[in-house]
């Protein structure tokens, strides 16, 4: 007797934990579902069907690149916090690290801004 198992492609959203919250590079590609060869579980696996595919993977690694500068800025905000503190009165040290502060916080603004937006594009050509 023979059987045969017949899978349909059906379209799905693939999913991934990102590394530390950052998106994954797929994250605004539809997916198609595959089995898996273990059972008959299916696996969403991302589909890059169209030049305008490669377009939402760009928007993502920008997206991710503007976390990382998000990061970046999170630090330095921490880092001219700690060089206030540490300034101990000296006008010329605290003025450098209010400098450093300020220029973190828009940095900071800019990036969470710029990543809102690209979310933001990105998800209207999902």
């Amino acid at each position: 007797m023979l059987h045969f198992v017949y899978h349909f492609a059906a379209a799905c959203t693939p999913k991934g934990g990102g590394f530390l919250g950052f998106p994954t590079w797929y994250k605004y590609l539809s997916g198609v579902s595959s089995a898996n060869g273990q059972g008959n579980a299916n696996v969403c696996l991302p589909k890059v069907s169209a030049l305008s595919d490669v377009w939402l993977i760009v928007a993502a690694l920008i997206e991710i690149l503007l976390r990382v500068a998000g990061l970046a800025a999170i630090i330095f905000v921490i880092y001219g916090g700690v060089q206030y503190v540490t300034s101990q009165g000296e006008p010329d040290k605290a003025h450098k690290a209010k400098t450093t502060l300020l220029n973190a916080l828009i940095g900071l603004v800019i990036s969470i801004s710029a990543t809102i937006l690209v979310t933001f594009i990105a998800g209207r050509f999902k």
